[in-house]
């Protein structure tokens, strides 16, 4: 259970509601998931958290299976389980295989590994990589 609890919709705040409404408006879906529930506690970081979302994740250079990739990526290197279930679904809504998702986490295991090996070693940046050469 999150630590204060959740918000149900017809519990929130006219401020909280805005966002909520806002929020499945943009998703299409009339399901409020738990982490904007939990959030809404703060209604100031709720909005915040959603004008910042629904920027970085719009369409831009990078397309959105590449996107939510990259999400899920720095989801299951910090470990959010929450983060991870939720971006594994919308990556797989936005095209993501199976093969895609095993190579995924591949490459996130072995960046891991090594970046832990390059810290643990302390090893000094060569050079030539800072200037691109």
């Amino acid at each position: 259970m999150a630590t204060f609890g959740m918000i149900e919709y017809a519990d929130a705040s006219p401020e909280v509601r805005a966002v909520y409404d806002d929020l499945m408006a943009t998703r299409q879906t009339d399901y409020i998931n738990n982490f904007w529930k939990a959030l809404a506690h703060d209604p100031a970081a709720l909005k915040r958290t959603w004008e910042s979302i629904k920027q970085i994740m719009a369409p831009g250079a990078l397309d959105p299976l590449t996107k939510e990739m990259v999400y899920l990526a720095v989801s299951a290197t910090n470990q959010c389980g929450y983060c991870i279930a939720s971006h594994t679904a919308a990556a797989r809504k936005a095209g993501m295989t199976e093969a895609q998702f095993a190579e995924l986490m591949a490459v996130v295991g072995m960046a891991n590994e090594s970046n832990r090996l390059a810290s643990g070693y302390q090893v000094e940046i060569d050079e030539r990589f800072k200037t691109g050469a």
